[in-house]
């Protein structure tokens, strides 16, 4: 006898997903988190002073409104979402920026010589956004449904891989634009992979926008725990699981963890190629994280800048890319990318009145020690002249503790697995059902598995299908919504 259907050993987007999804279909589920609270990389928390509240991990999340999973639980009717008008800014020197409104016919008027050029790479993609998401956020091994909309995408990501990303473009504002969407996946550039997630990802700010979650990250997570509990399902914190052997009985383990960590536990009870095959899963490059506590906005140089959601601080494409390759060299570069919101712009309760909090990462060689507040600090300030004196207090993490913080981030690596083309198709082993391993009723649910990372909670509603058809004969997805 199984005293439990469902086990998830992870509480993040992805396992939450997955929970949620089985609890939804009748199943009694229980899920184990290491952590006090629950959350993985969709935390929010008092990091720096009384009444701050910072989110731990993910800020913005670009896929909130485009995932399909967040669809089908209707996300935006169970919490409030702000969808900032600008959805990222580009500071350059001399006080110029790119601007990426929500509004991609503004972006282009804003961008002149190269504003049709701008308006020429993403209409196509921008017109078909449900299309683009559809096949991205799905196994690459899957045929597209729409495969005209996968072959636009495929051609400008040929383009913006290679060589040639520059022909399109003669100003400094759209291509450097475009290089600090790029910049997300942390690694060199140009190249498929990181072309494929700047693409998709500015068409989203184009289409729907890059929403931010009043009350912080940890809003989203918890409406999925309620939604969890209404459904029977059970949370077990401050619990981690270090092998199978640890958990009751149950029809299926769902694992939000690494391919690493997914080998450990579950080792015994998969096939050694297979395990072979997850300790060859490779791992990217790192974040390294500040988060500040401000006296007033920052005080960015150009007057639209303030206006955005994300910012992208690192100047020129040249820059950027000569940047991501000091880094995939294992150096600091003395020039950083960084990557800033600031989400008391939009919502106010995560600070004391007229005070603000500023969340900021920057990217680094894999296990790094070093403390980035130094590094982001001075490139703030290169676009933000008198930031430095807006700040009341700071604390930091750097690349060693964020993976001590979430052990799926391996040396600091936030994508759980380095997004390389060759690890978007296997990811993390290359098969037709990639959430589903050889090893009975074991599955994992992590950013391991494809569409990959992101707060979207697509591997794991995907495991929970894997998993629902194969242990417990239903074919049909349960409905998630509230309706």
């Amino acid at each position: 006898m199984h005293s439990i259907d469902v086990i998830v050993v992870g509480s993040g987007p992805n396992g939450m997903a997955a929970a949620v999804t089985m609890a939804r279909a009748g199943l009694s589920v229980r899920v184990y988190e290491r952590n006090p609270s629950i959350g993985g990389g969709a935390r929010t928390a008092e990091l720096t002073l009384p009444g701050f509240r910072h989110d731990v991990c993910s800020a913005v999340h670009p896929m909130a409104l485009a995932s399909g999973f967040f669809q089908k639980f209707q996300l935006h009717r169970r919490m409030e979402l702000v969808v900032p008008e600008v959805s990222y800014a580009h500071p350059l020197d001399g006080g110029r920026a790119g601007i990426a409104w929500r509004d991609l016919e503004r972006t282009a008027e804003g961008l002149g010589r190269d504003g049709a050029a701008w308006r020429t790479l993403f209409a196509p993609l921008v017109e078909h956004a449900a299309e683009v998401a559809q096949f991205t956020g799905s196994s690459v091994l899957q045929l597209p449904r729409h495969p005209v909309t996968a072959a636009r995408l495929g051609v400008r990501i040929l383009e913006q891989g290679s060589q040639a990303w520059n022909l399109r473009f003669t100003g400094e504002e759209a291509p450097a634009m475009l290089t600090g969407v790029n910049a997300h996946s942390i690694r060199p550039m140009p190249s498929l992979s990181t072309a494929a997630v700047g693409l998709v990802l500015a068409t989203h700010a184009h289409a729907r926008g890059w929403p931010i979650p009043v009350g912080g990250s940890q809003s989203i997570i918890d409406v999925m725990a309620d939604d969890l509990r209404a459904h029977g399902g059970e949370i077990v914190t401050d619990t981690e699981i270090t092998a199978l052997a640890e958990l009751p009985r149950s029809r299926a383990v769902i694992l939000d963890v690494s391919a690493r960590a997914l080998a450990r536990i579950a080792g015994a009870a998969l096939p050694e190629r297979y395990v072979r095959s997850l300790q060859r899963f490779r791992y990217g490059n790192a974040a390294a994280k500040v988060d500040f506590a401000l006296s007033d906005p920052v005080p960015w140089a150009n007057e639209q800048v303030r206006a955005a959601g994300t910012v992208h601080v690192g100047g020129t494409r040249t820059e950027l890319a000569a940047s991501e390759a000091e880094v995939a060299a294992g150096r600091h570069p003395l020039s950083p990318y960084v990557l800033a919101s600031q989400p008391t712009l939009f919502d106010p309760t995560r600070a004391p009145d007229g005070a603000h909090t500023l969340w900021a990462y920057t990217h680094v060689p894999a296990g790094s020690t070093m403390d980035p507040t130094e590094a982001v600090t001075a490139q703030l300030e290169r676009f933000a002249p008198g930031f430095r004196d807006t700040i009341l207090a700071s604390t930091s993490q750097n690349a060693v503790q964020m993976e001590a913080y979430n052990p799926n981030y391996i040396g600091g690596d936030i994508a759980a697995g380095e997004p390389s083309l060759r690890q978007l198709i296997a990811r993390p082993v290359l098969r037709p059902d990639p959430w589903r391993t050889p090893g009975k009723g074991i599955y994992l649910c992590s950013s391991s598995t494809p569409p990959g990372p992101g707060v979207h909670g697509l591997p794991g509603y995907y495991a929970a299908r894997s998993a629902l058809a194969d242990e417990f004969g239903m074919t049909t997805p349960p409905r998630l919504g509230q309706d």
